[in-house]
C-alpha cells in the first residue's frame, strides 16, 4: 500500500495529474466551442445547401400497435453528431501533429557542448608543453 501511495505522489508531484486536469477542462471547454460552431453555423449551412433544416430532419416510423407512440428516428440530430465528430477529429490531427513537428524540431536541435573548465584548460596547456618539450 505504501508503495502504491508513493508511486500516486510521484505522479502527482511530477505535474501529470495537473496536466491532466487542464487537458479535460480544457477539453470541455473545446468540446462546447465546437458544438455551438457545428450546432449554428455549419448545420445551418448544409441545411440550406441541401434545401431541408437538418435538426428538424425526422423519419417517423409507422405505428405497430393501436394507440402506441410512433417512433422518430432523428437523422438530422445524429448528422449533426457526425459533423461534430468530424470537426473534433481534423482538428485534434492538426494539433497532434503540430506537437509533433514542435517535439522533432526540438529533439533534432542538439545543444553545444559544454565548454572546458579551467582545470581541462590548463591540462591541456601543460598537453601541449610536454609534446613541445618531447620534440
Amino acid at each position: 500500500m505504501k508503495k502504491i501511495l508513493a508511486e500516486f505522489k510521484s505522479f502527482a508531484i511530477k505535474g501529470n495529474m495537473f496536466d491532466m486536469a487542464v487537458g479535460i477542462i480544457v477539453g470541455g471547454a473545446f468540446s462546447a466551442v465546437v458544438n455551438s460552431i457545428v450546432t449554428n453555423i455549419i448545420t445551418p449551412l448544409i441545411g440550406i445547401l441541401v434545401g431541408v433544416n437538418l435538426k428538424d430532419w425526422k423519419v417517423v416510423l409507422p405505428r405497430l400497435y393501436g394507440n402506441a407512440e410512433p417512433s422518430v428516428l432523428n437523422i438530422g440530430m445524429f448528422l449533426d453528431s457526425l459533423i461534430n465528430l468530424f470537426v473534433v477529429s481534423v482538428t485534434m490531427f492538426i494539433i497532434v501533429k503540430a506537437i509533433n513537428t514542435f517535439r522533432k524540431k526540438n529533439e533534432a536541435a542538439e545543444p553545444a557542448p559544454p565548454k572546458p573548465s579551467k582545470e581541462e584548460l590548463l591540462l591541456e596547456e601543460i598537453r601541449d608543453i610536454l609534446k613541445e618539450q618531447q620534440k
